[in-house]
């Protein structure tokens, strides 16, 4: 092989190498969270392994509140987020996890759109079997009007508590609420209900229950 061609080969590599970057990138943009439930490979991370501190907007719900696990997605190599779940240990209980309050918080590691995010959401939610259409076009509408656009670093935080609304903060900033108690059971049971199509990610975020 001369040394043109080795140079030939390199440039069309590197050319290919791009072209995926570019279309999983896009891919995962289009479609959001469907693709981190169903394709993604999960990969847990160690508590030492990332910061801990409480963020204010878990402290406004769970006063003690602490790392009840954490996981990170990955899709044919591309992270796209870091999931972790803070809970109060003295209450929380992986078994009966509807009856106490808890957070939820996503670190995002690339964009992906709201309305993709709301439209994978409630397509996992159909999954597990929960709620009647009616309440599915009613949930879909007010994600779409809650859930943000999103980019790498972004932060969102869902807090559940039993019985009252879903709230969800963007960077520590309330962002909006879902006001129908029934929709946070159906949406953190994406990654909490034992049905889920996420189980990987549902063991990691139970680590310590």
């Amino acid at each position: 092989m001369n040394l043109s061609t080795s140079k030939s080969q390199y440039r069309l590599a590197g050319l290919c190498g791009e072209m995926w970057r570019t279309f999983c990138s896009t891919f995962c943009s289009t479609f959001g969270l469907g693709l981190a439930l169903c394709a993604a490979t999960l990969i847990g991370m160690p508590h030492a392994a990332i910061a801990q501190s409480v963020p204010p907007a878990v402290k406004s719900v769970l006063a003690d509140a602490s790392l009840s696990g954490s996981g990170t997605y990955k899709w044919f190599g591309l992270r796209l987020y870091e999931a972790r779940l803070w809970v109060d240990k003295r209450k929380f209980s992986a078994a009966n996890w509807t009856s106490s309050a808890f957070a939820l918080e996503l670190i995002y590691a690339r964009r992906l759109y709201g309305e993709r995010i709301a439209v994978a959401s409630i397509d996992e939610i159909k999954k597990l079997g929960i709620g009647t259409s009616a309440q599915h076009e009613a949930w879909l509408a007010a994600m779409k009007k809650v859930f943000p656009d999103v980019e790498e670093g972004t932060q969102l935080t869902g807090l559940f508590v039993p019985g009252q609304p879903s709230r969800f903060f963007r960077d520590g900033q309330l962002i909006g609420e879902v006001p129908d108690p029934e929709f946070g059971l159906a949406f953190f049971g994406i990654w909490l209900n034992p049905r889920t199509s996420a189980p990987k990610l549902r063991a990691a975020l139970l680590a310590d229950k």
